[in-house]
């Protein structure tokens, strides 16, 4: 299921006031099991505080608008660690992050791709795999790309164990 595109725009541009940016709204479930879930981000990351203020403006914003005919959850979130990458400029942004992207069932030269992710240009996503090659990937293949955070180089940083 899918949100009004004004019903979208307006959500978006509350967000924005607030200083953040709506990556993502998320319908899911059905009748009264249905979550609607907004994925905001800031340039410093989103604290929990900007979530419960997105929440509250959301809900009255939403109870006016009325977007469903049955009950709802509404859930605000950041995009966490292991983010997908939403947008071109994720793309750009995230260049030299470890990242598992994931392909369209159509595409059959690779399924699931991880390495450091090169960058977007021209529409192909390029990934550096852990074996030293280069990957070029059509971005309108590409299913699902998620950040990657490396648990145990970040435990031996930090000099713990797992």
């Amino acid at each position: 299921m899918q949100l009004k595109e004004e019903l979208h725009s307006g959500l978006a541009a509350m967000v924005r006031d607030e200083g953040l940016e709506l990556l993502d709204v998320e319908v899911v479930g059905s009748g009264s099991k249905t979550v609607l879930r907004l994925i905001v981000d800031g340039p410093a990351g989103v604290t929990l505080d900007q979530c419960a203020r997105v929440s509250r403006l959301a809900s009255a914003y939403l109870d006016v608008e009325d977007p469903f005919s049955h009950r709802y959850t509404l859930e605000v979130s950041s995009p966490g660690l292991e983010r997908k990458l939403y947008s071109d400029a994720d793309y750009r942004r995230f260049a030299g992050r470890r990242v598992k992207v994931r392909m369209r069932p159509e595409f059959r030269e690779h399924r699931v791709i991880t390495g450091e992710l090169m960058g977007l240009d021209d529409g192909v996503v390029r990934v550096l795999t852990d074996a030293g090659d280069t990957v070029e990937l059509p971005v309108e293949s590409v299913f699902e790309s998620r950040l990657q955070v490396d648990w145990q180089a970040l435990m031996r940083e930090r000099k713990c164990r797992l």
